[in-house]
């Protein structure tokens, strides 16, 4: 069974199916984490794929949601 099928051919983060879904790895130690859609994937990387940072963002979310 691949990673797609395994992740019930869905993003593992937002949930939508989408034809460019993705294997996610660690840059640094080239661990596959999982399947994500491009935005998903996209997004966490932008954040530098660390906990901190994304954490920081939900802080920030929380504190700031109207």
């Amino acid at each position: 069974m691949d990673m797609v099928t395994a992740a019930g051919g869905v993003c593992q983060i937002c949930g939508k199916s989408d034809e460019s879904l993705c294997v996610d790895h660690d840059h640094e130690t080239g661990h596959v984490r999982g399947v994500l859609c491009r935005r998903c994937n996209r997004a966490i990387g932008q954040l530098g794929d660390t906990r901190e940072m994304l954490m920081k963002a939900v802080d920030y979310l929380s504190a700031n949601m109207g």
